[in-house]
């Protein structure tokens, strides 16, 4: 392995490990925090050093990494990296953020001569603890041939989806496709308990056919329990679905059953479970049935 210098800005329950994986495989690291505890912390469990910014955290770095929460977030990080990095370094942004971000700050990257990618993940907490996400990029075929390294560090599958955007949009089919699959694994584990049946059995059963997915292997028996304190929450799955449906309504592209789903998360949201994992939709059903 060649060690890199690296910086990574965003310590929450994706970037933690994500980070703690590219120590351990002997890079160096700078991490920066808004919450600086959380920083010392990693610190103190992985080595490397804190920075009070993400220019500092970002100064002399080979490629720099980040994780926040939505659009805004990359734009005010990914300007602040940008002050601090040098020239013909790669900016990496593995937030879920809309593809007209990932435009936005490729633009502002290539105006001070930093490559970009956007490198979304999907794999959940437990994908990062274990380095089993799975990567989907958009960017240069050169810049993607340079980072591709580091990032399978923490990754199952890393893939070059096209051009900047174009991993942003990728993540936007995965969430479109997971909203469908949960209604669905929902709508079938409420049959089956109306139905009388053993909805463990059921899905023991069912499991070993065409309806099996991840989410039935995953959540499909947390769900029969009632169950929701881990996972994807409700709250981070309706900021993802409303930029799929804003990309959407300006593609053309029909999305009728996202949009029904991302209503009854709404409906999960109003009772309070913003924090509960995107499993507990099949809370909707059992509260009309009660």
């Amino acid at each position: 392995m060649n060690p890199k210098k690296l910086a990574f800005l965003g310590l929450g329950v994706m970037g933690y490990p994500m980070a703690g994986h590219l120590a351990k495989a002997g890079h160096s690291l700078s991490v920066y925090n808004r919450t600086s505890a959380k920083a010392s912390k990693w610190v103190e469990q992985h080595g490397g050093t804190a920075a009070a910014s993400p220019a500092d955290a970002a100064r002399d770095a080979d490629i720099v990494l980040m994780c926040v929460g939505n659009d805004n977030d990359v734009r005010a990080v990914a300007k602040e990296a940008l002050a601090g990095m040098k020239e013909g370094a790669i900016l990496v942004d593995h937030t879920t953020a809309s593809a007209d971000v990932a435009r936005e700050v490729g633009g502002a990257a290539a105006a001070r001569k930093v490559a970009f990618l956007d490198a979304p993940v999907s794999g959940g907490q437990a994908g990062a603890e274990n380095g089993k996400l799975t990567i989907m990029v958009g960017g240069d075929p050169g810049v993607y041939a340079k980072a591709e390294p580091v990032l399978a560090h923490y990754a199952r599958a890393v893939t070059l989806m096209g051009p900047t955007g174009s991993g942003q949009l990728t993540k936007m089919v995965n969430q479109i496709c997971i909203a469908g699959l949960v209604q669905a694994l929902s709508e079938g584990i409420n049959f089956a308990q109306c139905a009388g049946l053993d909805p463990e059995r059921v899905l023991d059963v069912i499991s070993k056919g065409a309806a099996q997915s991840w989410q039935m292997e995953n959540r499909g028996k947390t769900m029969v329990a009632d169950k929701f304190d881990f996972g994807f929450a409700v709250d981070w799955m309706r900021k993802d679905l409303d930029i799929c449906l804003d990309a959407a309504r300006r593609n053309g592209a029909a999305l009728p059953v996202t949009a029904l789903v991302d209503q009854f998360y709404a409906r999960v949201q109003a009772r309070g479970g913003g924090r509960w994992d995107t499993s507990s939709l099949i809370r909707v059903l059992r509260d009309a049935r009660s």
